[in-house]
């Protein structure tokens, strides 16, 4: 177990290196990616993990293997998109500016690397890792085990609190603007065009005010600039059943 925790915290640090390399080639920012303080982005852990669990047996059909690396992958990203999306009634991430997209959860720009980084990993990158850890001494290997596991529930308490914050103030901005929509639309004053306006509004609000927050928050906020808010989709419905 000491041992597959250690791989799920390196191989989630090499995801936090590659999403800083791709942000930066994006936006020609350098940016702390990912929910937690430090630097990790733990989705990529659990996708190498399952990988390696499930995929091994394909080591002789490498074909299979980029196609179920492809599965995997994309089934978590899009479960994680959803989940979070429920959880904290916000978007993080959005790929519906991309082509071939899935309700902008996951892209085929994105599925296609995975296969090859999921094949590379059964391959070459996992053995590698695991006899390197294999290499140190027990007694040793606990220690580091023991130390990281504590910094890591530490941060994933923490980052917890920060992000639970984000979706209060967000829940009590979106309640305010719907109820000054849905009236709106009572009186039959406001347009579908005035509504995403006001949708907005919102996204400004909420912006203006999380910058306003502690670092950590603003650092949330700066490794996702583009999530969405869940308000717009509340409204169309509202709309169309007459509120």
């Amino acid at each position: 177990m000491q041992i597959y925790f250690l791989l799920f915290i390196m191989y989630s640090f090499i995801g936090w290196v590659m999403e800083v390399f791709y942000c930066y080639w994006d936006m020609k920012k350098l940016t702390n990616r990912g929910f937690l303080i430090g630097p990790i982005c733990p989705i990529y852990g659990v996708g190498s993990l399952l990988i390696i669990l499930f995929l091994r047996q394909y080591q002789n059909q490498p074909i299979i293997l980029f196609i179920l690396a492809i599965l995997i992958c994309s089934f978590l990203e899009y479960l994680t998109s959803y989940v979070l999306e429920k959880v904290f009634k916000v978007r993080w991430w959005d790929y519906s500016n991309k082509k071939y997209n899935i309700n902008g959860r996951i892209c085929l720009e994105t599925m296609v690397p995975f296969g090859i980084i999921g094949t590379l990993l059964v391959y070459y990158i996992n053995p590698f890792f695991l006899n390197l850890l294999k290499m140190i001494n027990l007694n040793i290997l606990n220690i580091i085990f023991y130390i990281i596991f504590l910094i890591f529930i530490a941060d994933l308490i923490i980052s917890l609190k920060i992000i639970s914050n984000i979706k209060f103030i967000t829940s009590n901005i979106i309640k305010d603007n719907t109820e000054e929509v849905n009236q709106k639309i009572k009186e039959r004053i406001v347009s579908k065009l005035k509504s995403f306006k006001n949708k907005l509004s919102a996204d400004k609000k909420i912006r203006k005010i999380l910058s306003e927050q502690s670092y950590f928050t603003r650092r949330i906020l700066d490794s996702f600039p583009k999530f969405k808010i869940n308000i717009l989709r509340k409204n169309k419905k509202d709309d169309k059943n007459g509120k």
